[in-house]
Parts: structure tokens; C-alpha cells; sequence
């Protein structure tokens, strides 16, 4: 069986052992083969997969989505299936940007705070309030 060890698949695509593991015990990515000695022998397939994995996670895919995501691919996924679910990580990653935005402007706002309003704001932190 021609193939690549676990060491020589991370070598190549700067994924860690670990990370690999990780990857198979979660069924992220299926086990592979094994040769006689016991070793498992990855296919150059994995290398596609590991490429996939890396872009989606620096898309913002989490794991579980990933996981889905090639579990679809491996079975009789069609081409309008996987444009929803790219239209859907744009709605998700709008969204978190108009959280965002929203959060700048608040802070924008505290910058417009007068020096008064924020020294008292301050000094209730450093004493005891007596009444």
C-alpha cells in the first residue's frame, strides 16, 4: 500500500500529530488504512481534506461545521447544497460584523465622555461611598 505515514502527512501539511488524531477520533477526517505493521497510511486524498479543513477553519467554520461539511462531500452532495451553506456562513459572518460595529460605536461613544463624568466614574472604584 503506497502511502504517507502520520509524521510524514503533518510534515506535509503543517498540521501536528496531535491535531491529527484529534481530527480522526472526532471523525472529522476518516481513519485511514493500515499496513501490515500496524501503521496507518495516509492516502494523498488527506491532503485535500487537510487543505479543506485549514481554509474553512480560517473562513470561521468551526469544527462541527467542517465536519459536516465533508461528511456532505463525501455522499452525494450537489453544487446549490453547498452554495446554501456558504450563503449561510455569509448571513452568520454579517451578523457578527453588525455586533461588532455596534460595539465600536459604543466604545466611540465612551470616548466622547466628558473628563468630569469619567474621573467620577473612576474614583467610584478607589473609595468607600459614606453616607
Amino acid at each position: 500500500m503506497k502511502g504517507m505515514t502520520r509524521g510524514e502527512l503533518a510534515k506535509r501539511t503543517g498540521v501536528s500529530m496531535a491535531t491529527l488524531r484529534y481530527y480522526e477520533e472526532s471523525g472529522i477526517l476518516p481513519a485511514p488504512g493500515r499496513v501490515a505493521n500496524g501503521y496507518r497510511i495516509y492516502s494523498e486524498d488527506y491532503l485535500v481534506k487537510l487543505k479543506f479543513i485549514k481554509d474553512a477553519k480560517s473562513l470561521g467554520y468551526s469544527l462541527k461545521e467542517i465536519r459536516e461539511v465533508l461528511q456532505m462531500l463525501g455522499s452525494e452532495m450537489d453544487a446549490e447544497s453547498l452554495k446554501a451553506r456558504v450563503r449561510n456562513k455569509i448571513s452568520e459572518i454579517d451578523e457578527r460584523i453588525a455586533v461588532m460595529q455596534a460595539i465600536q460605536q459604543m466604545l466611540a461613544g465612551l470616548l466622547e465622555t466628558p473628563q468630569d463624568e469619567i474621573r467620577d466614574y473612576l474614583q467610584s472604584f478607589r473609595t468607600e461611598h459614606k453616607e
